[in-house]
């Protein structure tokens, strides 16, 4: 007689792999989770003080960086890179992060990596004040093979009403404010998969570490430095820099009159961009299409307002450019 673990599905591992993550999970609750950890659903109170509570959501994942990981066997930084791809998307229209879930696929359930993916979750989510409070891990035996994984994840935010901040504000004159990133984050990673990856090991010695340990790093948390920026200064746009470069995605938060421009040499790269353009002989255009260029979150501000704007930011921000009459378009200078 056929049974489910014969077909691929170890319910004894599943039970195992939850009650190893219940600590860690359970460690970003606080007073305001509502339900209990293993339930069908949870929920998290709206915090008092909002006259007009605006609920906002973000879903996204780490993409094939994944698989990097896995070849890897290296997935401490996949944490951070979720919990910043769905929680500064929220940061970027203005929202405090409140609540997320993840969702992670795996060919076939190992307890030990599984707890230590959801580990990295939880703790991001702790940096970022964020309750983890559901999840589910699937395997999928026979569509994925044993040691592939996926992970993707869904943040709850709330912003006030008349505080969502869409680019409608923004004006000629106003100065752009570029957040340094440090590393790749996890963007572009198709690219570097095709690229760089079938002519470097990930043993191989970079200018900041090897292959793995550089290309792996997690995402900055931008969202709680923008909690601090949107109480010391008027924004009048924010961008989350991720797929598609510094100009996909600040043209997002363009009104069609007006340009922004990008100086190109304003901010020190990290090393790694310029070792992903040699070794998979990438281009400058192509570079700057795929990757952050080490500018991982953009906050328009008025020029008056930048000493305050940096200083409330609490992480490295650099002056990379202005906005100008125009006509919706991201240019970038040498």
């Amino acid at each position: 007689m056929a049974t489910y673990k014969e077909a691929g599905v170890d319910l004894a591992a599943a039970d195992q792999a939850v009650e190893r993550i219940r600590s860690h999970v359970t460690a970003t609750w606080g007073e305001d989770v509502v339900g209990g950890f293993g339930g069908f659903a949870a929920g998290i109170k709206i915090p008092r003080g909002y006259a007009e509570p605006v609920l906002m959501m973000a879903t996204d994942g780490v993409g094939t960086k994944a698989e990097v990981a896995r070849r890897a066997g290296v997935f401490d930084g996949l944490g951070l890179d979720l919990v910043a791809m769905c929680a500064d998307d929220l940061a970027a229209a203005g929202a405090r992060p409140l609540a997320m879930t993840d969702y992670l696929a795996v060919g076939k359930l190992a307890p030990d990596w599984v707890e230590g993916i959801v580990a990295s979750v939880a703790a991001a989510c702790r940096q970022s004040h964020i309750a983890l409070i559901g999840g589910e891990t699937a395997e999928h035996p026979g569509v994925m093979e044993a040691d592939e994984f996926d992970l993707a994840g869904a943040v709850v935010g709330i912003v006030e009403a008349d505080a969502v901040i869409d680019g409608s504000t923004v004006r000629p004159g106003q100065a752009i404010l570029g957040l340094h990133s440090p590393n790749l984050r996890s963007n572009g990673f198709s690219l570097i998969r095709r690229a760089v990856l079938p002519k470097i090991g990930l043993g191989e010695q970079l200018t900041e570490g090897t292959a793995a340990e550089v290309l792996l790093a997690g995402s900055v948390l931008y969202s709680p430095a923008i909690q601090r920026l949107l109480q010391a200064v008027t924004v009048a746009a924010m961008a989350h820099v991720t797929g598609g470069g510094i100009a996909g995605n600040l043209s997002r938060v363009l009104p069609a009159n007006i340009d922004a421009e990008i100086h190109a040499e304003s901010w020190r790269r990290p090393p790694v961009f310029a070792e992903v353009a040699e070794i998979g002989r990438i281009d400058e255009a192509s570079m700057f299409q795929t990757f952050n260029m080490g500018i991982g979150f953009i906050a328009v501000v008025d020029e008056d307002r930048v000493a305050p704007a940096q200083q409330a930011l609490e992480i490295e921000s650099t002056l990379i450019g202005h906005t100008t009459a125009g006509s919706g378009k991201v240019l970038l200078r040498a």
